[in-house]
């Protein structure tokens, strides 16, 4: 089906069971407006990591790939009282937009933004005392996701949840030929993920006004 379908059944949902507030939308607006990537996560897809915290029950959550705070707000908002998310950005400029957008929601004494490389960051967290966490959403840089799995295997226990965000390429994960640096990274994570003895795990394949991509589903049993 055409992009253009996909799109209208998104909005018809998100019509329907997704409300947008006014800090979400000012963020997708201001992160455009700041020459941002348009790599934030659609409505329906923002709910669905925000309902996915509720359910876990989640009071402490790890985000690697910040952006401009548009997932950072779905997630934050799933916290209960005296809850807690840590987000990592490397770039700066993105930082500070996402920390105008996450202040603006009132969310600010909630989330702790670490600016530098995820890499860098990690074993700080890990040396002040972080975690374990209840969910972590790695959404970064896709060669970096097996790094991001050790770690995020590092700072959580069992009964935690790690989720995986656009691990499909449009298809290309099928092609182990395929060169494309982000592709690997994301055949290998998964790779780790059907190996190792701790996960039990799913990938779902989404299509939506995001395009053709999809998810990892991890739960952490042991």
């Amino acid at each position: 089906m055409p992009q253009q379908t996909w799109t209208a059944v998104d909005d018809y949902f998100n019509g329907l069971l997704v409300e947008e507030d006014a800090a979400l939308l000012a963020t997708a607006t201001d992160s455009d407006a700041a020459g941002l990537p348009p790599h934030q996560v659609a409505p329906n897809q923002g709910k669905f990591l925000h309902l996915l915290a509720r359910i876990q029950g989640a009071r402490t959550i790890l985000e690697i790939g910040t952006l401009g705070g548009y997932s950072t707000i779905w997630l934050a908002r799933a916290l209960p009282d005296g809850g807690r998310l840590v987000t990592l950005e490397a770039d700066e400029r993105y930082a500070a937009t996402a920390a105008a957008n996450i202040a603006r929601a009132g969310l600010d004494q909630a989330v702790d933004i670490r600016v530098g490389r995820a890499l860098d960051t990690l074993p700080l967290l890990a040396g002040e005392g972080y975690g374990p966490f209840d969910l972590v959403f790695i959404d970064a840089d896709k060669p970096s996701n097996p790094d991001y799995l050790d770690w995020a295997l590092n700072l959580t226990r069992p009964g935690s949840v790690i989720v995986g965000d656009n691990v499909v390429r449009d298809g290309a994960v099928t092609d182990p030929a395929d060169t494309d640096p982000r592709v690997q990274g994301v055949r290998r994570f998964t790779e780790l993920i059907a190996e190792h003895p701790r996960l039990t795990a799913t990938t779902i394949q989404t299509v939506g006004a995001k395009g053709y991509d999809g998810f990892t589903l991890a739960l952490v049993t042991a």
